[in-house]
Formats: C-alpha cells, structure tokens, sequence
C-alpha cells in the first residue's frame, strides 16, 4: 500500500505565495509521475502541473509562469511553488502519482487533498 500526503494549503491573499507538499510512504520500488491536481467548487478537477522520470514537466496554460513543480526522488516527494496567488486558483489541491509497486506493477494513487484559499 502507498500512502500520499499532501500539506502546505493555506489561506493567502492575492498575490501571495505558497508552497504546497505531497510525500508519498510505502511499498514503493520506484515512482514515475508525480503531480498535482486541483478542484474548486462546482467545477472538474483538473491537472495543474505534473513532473515525470526525466523531469520532463508540463503546467496547466492558467498556471504557467506563477506556479513551479519540483521533486526530492530520495524523498519521494513533490513539492508545488504557487506565486502570483489569484482568487480563481482557490481549490482543493491533489498530489497524484503513478508508483511502481514491483518490476510489472504500476499503480495511480491520489492524496485527500489540501485546500488553498485566495481571498482579501
């Protein structure tokens, strides 16, 4: 089983920073994406930034420029620096991960979530 855990959501006001955690725990041979998600209320969730092996990176349009996606691999961990902070960026926050369980096994796991705000 892989646990991921996500921390570092917030109330900030527009223009703010933050930067939000996600380290993933477990039976882990190795993982191959990690990345971030997101859903505000009453709409879908959607892909925010993502970081693969190879540290091969893609950004949401809405986010490019504001928001950097980074990765400790001896942590396991992926981390999500959020500048430029804007009212309609206030979501729920997802880390997501595609892990390799065993030499044949790939699986996707999804964290709880942790909830940035961007209010005055």
């Amino acid at each position: 089983q892989v646990q991921l855990v996500e921390s570092g959501g917030d109330l900030v006001q527009p223009g703010g920073s933050l930067r939000l955690s996600c380290a993933a725990s477990g039976s882990i041979f190795s993982i191959n994406a990690m990345g971030w998600y997101r859903q505000a209320p009453g709409k879908q969730r959607e892909l925010v930034a993502a970081i693969r092996s190879g540290d091969s990176i893609n950004y949401a349009d809405s986010v490019k420029g504001r928001f950097t996606i980074s990765r400790d691999n001896a942590k396991n961990t992926v981390y999500l620096q959020m500048n430029s902070l804007k009212p309609e960026d206030t979501a729920v926050y997802y880390c997501n991960a595609d892990v390799r369980i065993s030499a044949l096994h790939v699986v996707n796991y999804w964290g709880k979530g942790t909830l940035v705000t961007v209010s005055s």
